[in-house]
C-alpha cells in the first residue's frame, strides 16, 4: 500500500468523507497528482488537491500539485466544446437540425450531405475514424483534421446508430464553429465564457499558463484488493482495443504515433475533443455555471441533456447514452442522478453537472490509467458524493 501524500484544501461539513476517499486514491488506486472540486448550488463545498504535478517524475520528485495546477482533460474537454456550439445555436447562429454541409459545404462529400448538427454532436455522424491516421503535426495544424473528416466516407449510415467519435470530434466541432462564427472554438470559449466567469479552463493553453500545467504520464492501475470494485473490460472490448483493424482501435488511433501530450505546442493547439486543460476549480466552476443556467438558457440546457443516442456503442462496445455533446448518467459512466450530464476523459478525469441535486463535480488527474469512461478513482469519489447527499449533506439552498 502506498503512503498518501498530504492532502490540501477543504471539505465542508457533511462532505468530509470525500477527503478520506481522495486520500485513498493515492494509497490504494495508484494516484500520482489530482484535484477535486465539488459545487452545491453554486457554492464550492469541496476543494482538494495533492500529490505531484509531474506524473512522469520519479517518486518523491517533481513539483507539488497546487490548487492552481491545470492539467490535460482529454475527452473531458468534449462537454466544454459542445457547450460552445450550443451557445452559438442559442444565439441563432446555427440550427441544430440543419445539415452540417449547410455551414461547411465540403463536409457533404461521400454521402454525408444529410448529416445534421445534432447527429454530429450525439456521435451518430459515422465518421468516428479515418482511413488514414494523421500525424501529430497534422492533427494540431487546424487544417488537416477538418479536411480529413470532410473527405471521410461514413463508416455506418449516419443517424441509424452511434459510436464514440473519440478524436474526430475535435475537427468536427472545431471547424463547424469556425465556419459559423469566424473565431476558433477555443477563442469563443475564452472570450464569451471563461474570461467572463474567471475560470482557469482553456482549449488552447496560453503561454502564460504553460509553466504551471501538470505533466501527465501513463500509469498502471493497481490490482484491486479484497472487496474493491473491479472495473475490468469485457473480453471482447479488450480484444477490440488490441486489434489494429477494429473500429474501436481505429477511432482512438486517428493520430499516430501517439503525440507527446506534455509538449507545450500540443497544449497550445486547439483540439476541442481531447486537449483542453483546466484546474479542478475551473472545470467544476464551468459545470456549476452551466447547470445553473448561466451559460446556456434552461430550454437549451434541457435539450442538450436529453437522450439523443442510446444503446450499444459501435466504438466503445458497451451501452452509452449521449445528449448533445454530453455523456449522460448511465452504466458506462455513473454520475450522481439520472439527470446528470458531463463527460469523462480517457485516463481518469470526470466532470458533470446534476441539476436535480444542484451539484457540479470535477475530478482531474495526471496519472493516466487504462480507463475510458469509468475510472475507479473518479467512481470512488462519485460514490462518496452520493453517500454524502443521501445523508443530507449540504441541503439544497433556496432557489
Amino acid at each position: 500500500m502506498a503512503q498518501a501524500p498530504e492532502i490540501h484544501g477543504t471539505a465542508a461539513e457533511g462532505f468530509e468523507e470525500l477527503r478520506a476517499v481522495f486520500a485513498e486514491n493515492f494509497a490504494l488506486r495508484g494516484e500520482r497528482g489530482a484535484a477535486l472540486a465539488l459545487y452545491r448550488d453554486g457554492e464550492r463545498v469541496v476543494d482538494l488537491w495533492g500529490g505531484t504535478a509531474d506524473a512522469d517524475a520519479e517518486e518523491g520528485a517533481g513539483r507539488p500539485w497546487t490548487g492552481d495546477t491545470p492539467v490535460l482533460l482529454r475527452s473531458a474537454t468534449k462537454g466544454v466544446a459542445a457547450t460552445v456550439l450550443l451557445l452559438l445555436a442559442q444565439r441563432g447562429r446555427i440550427d441544430l437540425d440543419a445539415p452540417v454541409a449547410e455551414y461547411w459545404p465540403e463536409f457533404a462529400a461521400r454521402g454525408k450531405e444529410r448529416v445534421t448538427v445534432r447527429q454530429l454532436l450525439s456521435h451518430q455522424a459515422g465518421v468516428a475514424a479515418l482511413d488514414r491516421p494523421l500525424t501529430a503535426a497534422e492533427a494540431a495544424d487546424g487544417v488537416s483534421g477538418p479536411a480529413a473528416v470532410a473527405r471521410q466516407r461514413p463508416l455506418w449510415a449516419p443517424g441509424e446508430t452511434h459510436g464514440y467519435h473519440a478524436q474526430t470530434f475535435s475537427w468536427l466541432l472545431g471547424e463547424l464553429v469556425r465556419r459559423v462564427d469566424g473565431r476558433t472554438l477555443g477563442g469563443v470559449l475564452a472570450e464569451d465564457v471563461t474570461e467572463l466567469l474567471g475560470l482557469d479552463l482553456w482549449i488552447g493553453l496560453p503561454e502564460e499558463a504553460q509553466p504551471r500545467a501538470a505533466r501527465i504520464a501513463e500509469v498502471a492501475a493497481p490490482e484491486p484488493g479484497p472487496g474493491a470494485l473491479r472495473m475490468r473490460p469485457r473480453r471482447e472490448v479488450a480484444a477490440a482495443y488490441a486489434d489494429p483493424g477494429s473500429l474501436t482501435r481505429r477511432a482512438f488511433g486517428t493520430v499516430a504515433p501517439q503525440p507527446d501530450e506534455n509538449d507545450p505546442a500540443w497544449r497550445a493547439a486547439e483540439l476541442p475533443g481531447s486537449n483542453g486543460l483546466a484546474t479542478a476549480r475551473g472545470l467544476g466552476g464551468f459545470y456549476a455555471a452551466l447547470g445553473a443556467g448561466h451559460i446556456l438558457e434552461r430550454p437549451m440546457l434541457r435539450r442538450a441533456a436529453a437522450v439523443h443516442a442510446e444503446g450499444t456503442d459501435r466504438v466503445l462496445l458497451t451501452r452509452t447514452r449521449f445528449g448533445l455533446g454530453f455523456m449522460l448518467h448511465g452504466s458506462a459512466c455513473p454520475m450522481t442522478s439520472p439527470g446528470a450530464f458531463g463527460h469523462p476523459g480517457r485516463g481518469g478525469s470526470l466532470a458533470f453537472a446534476d441539476p436535480e441535486t444542484g451539484l457540479a463535480f470535477a475530478y482531474v488527474t495526471n496519472g493516466m490509467q487504462p480507463s475510458v469512461t469509468s475510472d475507479p478513482r473518479a467512481q470512488a469519489l462519485v460514490r462518496a458524493v452520493r453517500s454524502a447527499i443521501a445523508r443530507g449533506a449540504g441541503a439544497r439552498m433556496a432557489a
